[in-house]
């Protein structure tokens, strides 16, 4: 059975068109990274776990924010390593400024035997669709197909 993880891609509608937000991953291996490395907020299911719960749960815990909305279930999408992805759009807005990531634990430097805490998620940002588009990792890419055929091209 496939890891399968759940998410939102939230966006919101600007006058200069859809924007979605995503984040992007905190940690040292991250740190340099840019252009395919951003993904929406997301995090394994437990067993048993209901799937759009998750997401609501994850998102909170990766960004500080409870959001409420309307959720558009996405079509799950598969990962290179396997992995499904699950996940909702929703209609919301928030100001990247209030983010506030859980953390996890890390050696850091390798082999060091120092264990250092990191931000899950560094930042977030609202980008427009086509440069979402070169951010986001290439495996979720339809992801923010389907937000626009689900929007009508928006």
């Amino acid at each position: 059975m496939p890891k399968e993880s759940a998410g939102l891609l939230v966006f919101r509608r600007t006058p200069g068109g859809l924007e979605v937000l995503l984040a992007h991953p905190g940690g040292p291996f991250w740190a340099k990274k840019d252009e395919g490395a951003w993904s929406i907020p997301k995090g394994e299911l437990a067993a048993g776990e209901d799937p759009l719960a998750a997401a609501l749960r994850e998102f909170e815990e990766e960004t500080g924010v409870i959001i409420a909305g309307t959720p558009l279930a996405l079509q799950p999408v598969r990962q290179p390593s396997g992995k499904i992805i699950r996940a909702w759009a929703l209609e919301g807005d928030l100001d990247p400024a209030t983010v506030k990531s859980n953390t996890f634990s890390l050696e850091w430097p390798p082999r060091s035997g120092r264990q250092q805490e990191f931000p899950e998620i560094d930042r977030v940002a609202w980008l427009p669709v086509e440069e979402a588009r070169r951010k986001i990792v290439p495996g979720q890419v339809p992801l923010l197909e389907q937000l626009a055929l689900q929007l009508g091209g928006s």
